[in-house]
């Protein structure tokens, strides 16, 4: 599953992801941000891959990025959408797509450690 965004005059293709927020644990955000973002709840999961190198927020080029991924499992299928959270200062959308493992590129990404994702997964075919 990959997640096609755009906040403002920034559009960006990614996995699905979001922040942990404060006082939650890793696997707390990560059930959360898969709720939020298919509506599914996640029933199994398995460590992948966290980044090893460094990465820089691309939102904010003062922080330094993270990301910790992981294989999914869940009862149902995800809801596929197109969202609309813009307010009145930001522009903000997101489409959820499946992208079959044989038509996944590393460069159908937007960032370095999406890219690197992708090429684990497809060594891994």
């Amino acid at each position: 599953m990959l997640s096609k965004e755009r906040i403002n005059d920034f559009s960006f293709t990614q996995f699905p992801g979001g922040g942990v927020e404060p006082g939650e644990g890793i696997l707390d955000a990560l059930k959360r941000e898969w709720m939020e973002e298919t509506g599914v709840e996640i029933t199994e999961y398995q460590h992948f891959y966290t980044t090893d190198f460094f990465q820089v927020n691309a939102f904010d080029p003062k922080e330094q990025l993270i990301s910790i991924y992981y294989q999914v499992g869940c009862p149902a299928d995800p809801l596929f959408y197109e969202k609309d959270e813009s307010t009145s200062k930001e522009l903000k959308k997101l489409e959820l797509i499946w992208q079959p493992l044989s038509d996944l590129n590393p460069d159908l990404l937007t960032f370095p450690d999406d890219k690197e994702v992708s090429k684990m997964i497809l060594g891994a075919e």
